[in-house]
């Protein structure tokens, strides 16, 4: 899947918006609980797959009952106003999970985060962790900002990130097609979209990393 000739305009069909991802982790950790829900195209959808495999090396449970949740990730879209209002209602949905649950984190990602930025803290205050497409790596280290009590940012854009050498977990086990993206971000600069801008200049990843994981 390449973000320069994937319709990053069409999203996925509307029964998925908002779909949490589950992997089994046999040997946690610890016992924190992932919840991530994804929003947007596809390339957002792939996108949460490379985070629910980068949090359960960490030993992060992924979980689909948000409300067993600690760490609650949501994974955005800016193509659309739209997208991003139905991001922010459903941010409203953990106003009274957080006074229950003062330690519950919540983090932004995806395109909504790099275009926003440090506004969603101030606009958002239940968010507490902010992070752009090229910054998944970071989320473990993020999560222990906000567990010493500070709000964390990284949305920093990458000439090199392509998480290549991330297995990313399958959505649909049952399913015979997956997602594979081939490039990140793109060079063209059209008028009309926000890529280039929220997901970075275009780089390609390896030949060989690719038939890997497709194998």
């Amino acid at each position: 899947m390449s973000e320069s000739t994937i319709d990053i305009n069409k999203e996925v069909d509307e029964s998925r918006q908002g779909e949490a991802i589950m992997i089994e982790n046999g040997n946690p950790v610890h016992s924190r609980k992932l919840y991530v829900e994804s929003y947007g195209c596809a390339m957002n959808f792939s996108d949460s797959e490379v985070v629910a495999s980068i949090m359960a090396k960490e030993g992060y449970v992924t979980t689909r009952d948000v409300e067993e949740a600690d760490v609650v990730l949501i994974n955005t879209c800016s193509i659309r106003d739209n997208a991003e209002m139905r991001v922010r209602r459903r941010l409203n949905d953990f106003k009274k999970r957080k006074v229950r649950q003062p330690d519950l984190v919540v983090g932004i990602l995806g395109c909504m985060a790099e275009r926003l930025k440090k506004t969603l803290l101030e606009e958002e205050k239940l968010v507490d962790i902010v992070a752009g497409p090229d910054s998944y790596r970071d989320l473990p280290n993020l999560v222990g900002v906000v567990d010493n009590g500070q709000k964390a940012v990284n949305v920093l854009l990458s000439r090199e990130e392509t998480y290549a050498d991330i297995s990313p977990v399958r959505l649909d086990q049952s399913g015979v097609t997956s997602f594979v993206s081939i490039t990140r971000g793109c060079d063209n600069m059209c008028s009309f979209c926000v890529v280039p801008f929220t997901r970075g200049r275009e780089r390609s990843r390896d030949p060989q990393t690719i038939i890997k994981e497709c194998q």
